[in-house]
This record gives structure tokens, sequence and C-alpha cells, in this order.
């Protein structure tokens, strides 16, 4: 038996099928929030996003923070510190920020995918030493230009530890998205290879790319004549990507 609603009570409205997904913000058809595995990561993860960062079908910032249980997404364009970001103490010189410049990790250091670099692009000594203090990422989420803002724009970034990824394939985004250089990276692939190799646990990697995949699959069946993006390139992959 069901409950009938009051007489002259007013009544919910249906809901809308075409309304956006209250989890990921993504279109129903592009939606992939049921087959998301979460990751209790050790690591920290935190995503600065430019608050004019609109991709919101090929974005994967907030899919990327629905993976990990330790993950929090802040929108805007400066914060006096990481500590008012967090709201608890921290110390930036034990989080890692994706380095903006040109430095390329098999340049710096030929054989590793993940290197710690100084403010003038070198490895610092004791790399493995380097990588176990580190206690949290942060990704900036934007295109190349709005990643740039936000870099300037907070100067406790300075702080922090400095590291660059030479990742072993091109970007999955492939002709969907153009990239300014052939390691970069989305923000969901920059955040899986990073979690990965600092908790040693390739299966973070596997979740994370295995939920992109499926993105861009249903991107494709909805938009099956998409070419490149005419959108400008985001961040860096290590020094690169654009965002999601």
């Amino acid at each position: 038996m069901t409950d009938e609603p009051a007489a002259g009570a007013p009544q919910a409205p249906p809901a809308d099928p075409n309304a956006d997904c209250p989890h990921c913000r993504k279109p129903k058809a592009l939606c992939v929030c049921e087959g998301i595995a979460r990751i209790d990561n050790k690591v920290s993860l935190l995503i600065l996003q430019h608050p004019q960062e609109q991709d919101r079908e090929l974005g994967t910032a907030r899919l990327t923070a629905l993976h990990c249980k330790d993950a929090l997404i802040k929108i805007g364009l400066s914060w006096p510190s990481l500590t008012k970001i967090l709201g608890r103490s921290t110390d930036p010189q034990r989080w890692a920020i994706l380095y903006l410049g040109s430095v390329k990790a098999d340049a710096v250091l030929p054989g590793r995918d993940i290197v710690v670099v100084n403010k003038n692009g070198n490895a610092v000594d004791h790399q493995d030493t380097a990588l176990r203090e580190i206690e949290g990422i942060i990704l900036l989420d934007g295109t190349w230009s709005q990643a740039k803002a936000l870099w300037w724009r907070n100067g406790w970034m300075l702080k922090c530890k400095r590291v660059v990824l030479g990742p072993k394939r091109p970007s999955r985004y492939g002709r969907l998205r153009r990239e300014p250089r052939s390691d970069g990276l989305s923000t969901i692939e920059a955040a899986a290879m990073l979690l990965a190799r600092l908790e040693r646990k390739p299966e973070i990697e596997t979740a994370l790319n295995a939920s992109f995949e499926r993105l861009l699959a249903r991107y494709r069946e909805m938009r099956p004549s998409s070419g490149p993006s005419s959108r400008p390139s985001s961040r860096p992959s290590a020094s690169q990507r654009r965002r999601r």
C-alpha cells in the first residue's frame, strides 16, 4: 500500500531525467559514478580549480576526488596558506605540487617517472627520501594559463616540493584534447600516477584510469563525430597538463 499525499499538500516535482549527476556533476549520459572504486589513500589529495575552468563534460577533477577518501577540491584564485585551505595545521614542505616549468623527468633523472626538483628545475639529492616525506599532493586544475595564474597568486606554493612526471604513454584524451606537450596528462591521470607511485599501490592507477576510460568511451558514444578540442590546453603533467 502506498501513502497518498494529504489534500492540498505540495507535491515534489518529478525528477528531471536530464539533470546532472549530483556527485560528479556531469550529464547523466557521461556519469560513471556507480563504477567508482573508493581508495583509502594515505597520501592526501588537494585539487585547486580555477573558477573559470568550465570543462563540464571531459573534466576529471571531481571524478578524481570521488575516488579518494582523503581528497579535497577548492575552487578559487588565491588562498592565504595551505593551512587555511585544509583547516588544520600542516607543513607545506611535506606537500608536493606539479611543477609548471618546462623540465622533463627523463632529462633530469633518466629512468625515473617521478622526480623532485628544486626551484631551478634540477633534481634534488636523495630522491627516495624526498618522495617518502610527501604527505599530500596538490594539483592545479584548469587550462595551462589558468594553472599558471593559480601558481603566481599563491606565494605559499613556493614552500612546497616540486615534482615532475615522466609518463610512459601520452594522455588517454588522444584526439579529444590537444596537449601542448607529449607528456601532458589529465588531472585524473596525474593523480593516478602520483598516488600509485608514492603509496606503491599500482591498483590505484588501474582504478582511476579505468574510470577515465569509461568517461571517454561514453563521451565518444554521445559525440561520435567529436574531434580535437579547440580549448586552450591546460596544465602540466608534471609541469604540464590540462585539467581535469
